[in-house]
C-alpha cells in the first residue's frame, strides 16, 4: 500500500488516543469515567502484563493483543497506541517548526550493544529484584508521571487564573483548585526523563523509543517477523533519500536500500513524502532488484558532443600561499577503487547504467568529474569518475545528479548527498611535507568541509593531520588542497559500495568553487 491515506490514518488515530490520555492526567475534577481510563491502559503493554500476572485471567491480558499485532504489523503499537511515543511525535513536529535542520533526520547506525543491554538488564532487575527497571523505563509510565508532575500542574494553574479573571465579573463557572505539591526529590527522576525524552524527541525524533525503550527493543524483536512492513521497490527507488530524512525513527538507509524493521514504528513518512511511490507497506517478500535501461534513453549519448564545444572547467592549480614542497614524495597512493560520483550508489550499480554521455562532466563547475580510461576497466572507459588531483568535489552541489538521463546517478537532495560517504581519506605520513622537511602546514585540515581532517600536536609546535573516517565524506578537498607533488600526503580511496557517513558536528563549509584555496 502507498496510499497517503495509511499516514492520515495513523495520525488521526493516534490523535485521538493522545486526547483521551491527555484528558484522563490533567482532569482535576474527576470529569472522565474510570471505565474509559481502564480501557486506554489495557492498550498499554506494561500495565497489561503487570495486571495479567495480578489477576491471572485473559481479559486483562492486552499485552498478548499487541503482540499478535506487532507480530502482524510490525511496531504499530508505538506509533497508534502508545501516549509516550505519539507525545514524541508531537514534540518532534514542533521541533521542526523551530529549526528545519531538527525534522532532517537521515540514517543513524542502531545502538544495538546499548538497547538490548537494556532490555536484558530489565529483565533481569525484574525477575530478582522487582520490577524498578520497568517503572523507571516504561514509557506509559514516563508518560504518566511527566504529565502528572508537570502538565497537570500548569492546566490547574491555567485554570486559577482565568476563574480569577472571571471572579472579577462575578462568573464562578471556574474555582480555583489548590496544586498538589511533592517533595522535591521526588521530582527528579520525572523531571530527568521529561527533559531527556523532550530533548531528544525535539531535535532527534524517536531516538529514546530506539535506544532506552525496553518495550520499543522488545517489540522490535519480534517485528524482525512481522507479517506487514515497510518496503522498498528497488526498480523504481532513485535514491533520492527523502525517506530517510523525514524517517523519525532513523533506520531507512536509502542507499543500499534498506529499512531496519526493528527501529520502524510504521508513522509512514517515507511512503508520504516519496515521490516516485517506490516506498510501500505490505506482506514481507523477497526484495527483487531489477536492472533496466530504457533503450531511447540511449540516444541522448548525443550529448557527448558537447564537449566538441567546450571542455569541462578545470579548476585552477593550487595557491601560492600553500607550502610548497622542496622536495618530490616518495610514497605513492594505494587506491584500491576508483571514486564513483555521487548517487552512484556502487561502482558495479553505476558501470552497469552509465553510457558515457558526458553531460555530468560537462555540467559539473569544479571539473572533478573526468572521463576513464583504465579506472574502471576497458568496459568502464569514458564513464566520469571524481579525479582529486585535478579539482574536488562541492558541499553544497547536486548538478550531476540532477542532469543524467539513465538514473546512473540516482537524484540525491543536498542534504542526502552531504551524508553520502564516496570514500575515505587515507594519510599518508612519509609524504607529508610536516614530517618530512619540518614544515607547518594544514591545507587539507583547513579544506575539509566536514572536519574528518583535523590537525594533531607531532613536535614541537608542529600539527599534523589526522582523519576521523566515521564523518569523512570523501569530497577530496584534502586531496586536492595537498601541496605535494608527484604523490599526495593525503588521498580517497573509493568506497566499492557508498554508504551514509556520520552527520559532523560542525556547520557546512561556504567554499563554492575551487579558483583558490580558501585560506
Amino acid at each position: 500500500m502507498t496510499s497517503p491515506l495509511l499516514r492520515r490514518f495513523r495520525i488521526v488515530f493516534s490523535t485521538i488516543i493522545f486526547i483521551f490520555f491527555f484528558l484522563a492526567f490533567v482532569d482535576f475534577k474527576s470529569l472522565f469515567p474510570v471505565k474509559y481510563l481502564n480501557i486506554l491502559t489495557s492498550l498499554q503493554f506494561i500495565p497489561s502484563i503487570m495486571k495479567f500476572f495480578d489477576l491471572r485471567t485473559l481479559a486483562t491480558g492486552g499485552f498478548i493483543g499487541i503482540l499478535l499485532l506487532t507480530l502482524i504489523t510490525g511496531r504499530t503499537y508505538c506509533s497508534f497506541l502508545c501516549p509516550l511515543g505519539i507525545a514524541q511525535d508531537v514534540t518532534s513536529r514542533i521541533g521542526g517548526r523551530i529549526k528545519k535542520k531538527f525534522r532532517r533526520y537521515g540514517f543513524k547506525k542502531p545502538f544495538t550493544i546499548l538497547r538490548y543491554s537494556i532490555l536484558a538488564i530489565t529483565v533481569i532487575v525484574t525477575l530478582v529484584w522487582g520490577i524498578y527497571m520497568i517503572t523507571l523505563l516504561d514509557p506509559y509510565s514516563v508518560f504518566a508521571r511527566s504529565m502528572t508532575y508537570f502538565i497537570k500542574p500548569v492546566v490547574i494553574y491555567l485554570n486559577n487564573f482565568i476563574a480569577g479573571i472571571l471572579g472579577k465579573f462575578d462568573v464562578y463557572t471556574l474555582s480555583n483548585v489548590p496544586v498538589k505539591s511533592f517533595p522535591l526529590i521526588v521530582y527528579s527522576i520525572p523531571a530527568a526523563f521529561f527533559l531527556l525524552v523532550g530533548g531528544l524527541s525535539l531535535t532527534k525524533g524517536r531516538l529514546y523509543c530506539n535506544m532506552f525503550c525496553p518495550v520499543g527493543t522488545l517489540l522490535g524483536l519480534i517485528s524482525k517477523i512481522s507479517l506487514f512492513r515497510i518496503k522498498f521497490d528497488e526498480a523504481t527507488c532513485t535514491r533520492c533519500g527523502r525517506c530517510a530524512i523525514r524517517c523519525k525513527s532513523s533506520c531507512i538507509d536509502f542507499l543500499k536500500p534498506n529499512v531496519d524493521i526493528s527501529r520502524c514504528v510504521s508513522c509512514f513518512n517515507c511512503i508520504h513524502t516519496c515521490p516516485e511511490k517506490a516506498m510501500s507497506y505490505g506482506i514481507a517478500g523477497t526484495k527483487k532488484k531489477v536492472h533496466e535501461t530504457d533503450e531511447s534513453k540511449r540516444k541522448i549519448i548525443i550529448g557527448s558532443l558537447l564537449l566538441l564545444f567546450g571542455l569541462s572547467r578545470v579548476a585552477s592549480g593550487q595557491n601560492k600561499t600553500a607550502p610548497k614542497p622542496k622536495k618530490d614524495s616518495t610514497v605513492k597512493e594505494k587506491k584500491t577503487h576508483p571514486v564513483c560520483p555521487p548517487g552512484g550508489v556502487s561502482i558495479a550499480d553505476f558501470n552497469i547504467d552509465c553510457i558515457a554521455c558526458s553531460l555530468c562532466i560537462n555540467i559539473c563547475p569544479n571539473g572533478v568529474l573526468q572521463p576513464s580510461y583504465k579506472q574502471y576497466g576497458i568496459a568502464g572507459m569514458m564513464q566520469p569518475v571524481m579525479d582529486y588531483h585535478k579539482s574536488f568535489c562541492t558541499y553544497n552541489c547536486t548538478k550531476c545528479t540532477e542532469i543524467c538521463p539513465t538514473n546512473a546517478l540516482h537524484p540525491l537532495v543536498l542534504e542526502a548527498k552531504k551524508l553520502t560517504q564516496l570514500g575515505k581519506a587515507n594519510f599518508i605520513k612519509d609524504n607529508c611535507i610536516v614530517n618530512t622537511e619540518r614544515t607547518s602546514c594544514g591545507a587539507c585540515s583547513e579544506s575539509c568541509p566536514t572536519k574528518a581532517v583535523h590537525m594533531i600536536p607531532f613536535e614541537g609546535n608542529l600539527v599534523i593531520p589526522e582523519v576521523t573516517e566515521d564523518i569523512c565524506i570523501g569530497c577530496g578537498h584534502c586531496e586536492f588542497a595537498c601541496p605535494t607533488v608527484p604523490y599526495k600526503a593525503i588521498f580517497v580511496n573509493g568506497n566499492e559500495v557508498h554508504v551514509a557517513a556520520k552527520k559532523p558536528a560542525n556547520i557546512e563549509s561556504d567554499m563554492k568553487t575551487p579558483v583558490e584555496f580558501p585560506f
